[in-house]
This record gives C-alpha cells, structure tokens and sequence, in this order.
C-alpha cells in the first residue's frame, strides 16, 4: 500500500478519501489532518464529484488523535477546519463515513463529522478522552449531544466508556449496520443514490438541513428561500420536471 497518509479514489461522481496509517490504527498526525484537508478540497472543487466517503484503512477507521505525535509537539488541526482537517468545517457536497473496527476519540469526532455514517455490525464508537486526562474538543463534547440523547452523550464523555454498532444504530446515531469488511461497498452504494440526484438540489438540501438547526422558527421558511429558489429556477429543475414525464433518466448540468 502507498505510504501516503491519505489515500484517495473517484469513481462514478465519488471520491473515496481513506486514512492510510495502518500501523497506528489510522491515528491522526499533522500529515493526515493536511491530507484529509486536501482530499476535501478536491472533493468541494471537482464539479463531476457529487459525493464523499471518508474510511480507514486496513479495518480500522481512526483511533484518534496520535498522542506519540501529540507529546512531541505535533497538532493535527488544520486552520479553519479544525483536528484532521474536517471537524470543525461543513463540506458543501454530502460526506459518508463507512467505519470499520473502531472510531474513538478523534475517530469519532470525525464520524459525528460527516453527513451520514455506515458501519460495520463489530465496529465500535466511543470519547475515551477522559481515561486520558484530555477532553473530546472535537466535536464529541458538542456535536455529540445535537445527534443523540443528552443523557447518552454525557455518558459517553462523562465515562470514556464504548458502544456497539447496534447501540449507535439504536440511538440513530447510524444509517445503516452492515456484516464486517462491507462498510466501505454499502457506503458506496448509498453514494450512488446521492449522485444520481440533481446535484444543485442536493447541495441546497444539504446546506438547508445543517443551517436550519440554528434557525429560530419564526426565520427558517425565509432562509430557507434563499437557498431553495435558485435550484427551483435551475436548468436542472427543468430538466429533472422533464425526465420524468418522458419516463426517461435526467441529465444533469450542475445549473
């Protein structure tokens, strides 16, 4: 395998962004935050991409930050974009985590970090942060409770403890638990669905859905507006009217 830190493959509208440092569980150093940057930059500025799925390598996702790195001086944080170059930063383009083995701290943090996560049924989550005297400042203390139950999420930060991919699924946390060693291929097929889609619309649907959580009520159908009405009076939106009352597939321009 390459010795590049990240990994990356497009392939039908789909770019595959995997961690490359099996030898330590997929840790994230300095070289990795900047990669996954990188590779999300690709991501945002290639028009035919419609879609990303972030993954480790070798059956793991990400054990977190490096802490070898850590203690020498090292930061894996990205200006602008947060640790591993993601978690502090929203992609336009809808990114799927597919995790195999465990996420954990930082790993977490950058599952929690992406629009939709699929795992393997053995996989495990978990901010084990505390048991290192450190904080989950990556998401893990913040995002966190937004996408499961507070009690659940203070559990989780207050103990260090794990959850299964059973767990995570039940509180849905997770789309989608799948057999071990397929995370990657079910996540490919759930970004096909995503690609086939009108590319304008799914990025104001994705853009809509993030914002609108720090919306008031009395705001959200206004802002929504704003981003809505150029994809209603798109070429796409055309073209998608059209495709369908010719009992046809749309092609889609992008505008």
């Amino acid at each position: 395998m390459s010795e590049s830190p990240v990994l990356t493959h497009a392939s039908d509208g789909v770019l595959v962004i995997t961690i490359n440092r099996p030898e330590a569980k997929n840790a994230v150093n300095r070289a990795v935050a900047l990669g996954i940057a990188a590779a999300i930059d690709e991501l945002e500025a290639n028009s035919e991409l419609r879609a990303g799925i972030l993954t480790g390598a070798a059956n793991t996702f990400c054990s977190g930050m490096d802490l070898k790195a850590f203690v020498s001086g090292e930061v894996p944080i990205v200006e602008g974009r947060g640790f591993a170059g993601l978690c502090e930063y929203r992609t336009a383009k809808p990114l799927i985590a597919a995790v195999e083995g465990f996420a954990l701290a930082g790993g977490f943090e950058l599952a929690i970090s992406c629009d939709l996560i699929v795992a393997a049924e053995d996989s495990r989550f978990g901010i084990p942060e505390v048991k290192r005297g450190l904080v989950a400042g990556a998401g893990g203390l913040v995002k966190l409770p937004k996408q499961i139950p507070l009690r659940i999420a203070k559990e989780l930060a207050l103990t260090g403890d794990f959850i299964s991919a059973a767990r995570a699924y039940e509180l849905s946390l997770i789309n989608e638990v799948v057999a071990p060693g397929t995370a990657l291929e079910a996540a490919q097929k759930l970004a096909a669905r995503i690609a086939a889609n009108g590319p304008l619309a799914v990025a104001a649907s994705k853009e809509i859905v993030d914002k609108a959580q720090d919306w008031h009520s009395d705001e959200m159908f206004a802002n929504q507006q704003v981003i809505a009405q150029p994809v209603f009076t798109s070429e796409d939106a055309i073209e998608g009217a059209t495709a369908f009352a010719e009992k046809r597939a749309p092609q889609w321009k992008g505008r």
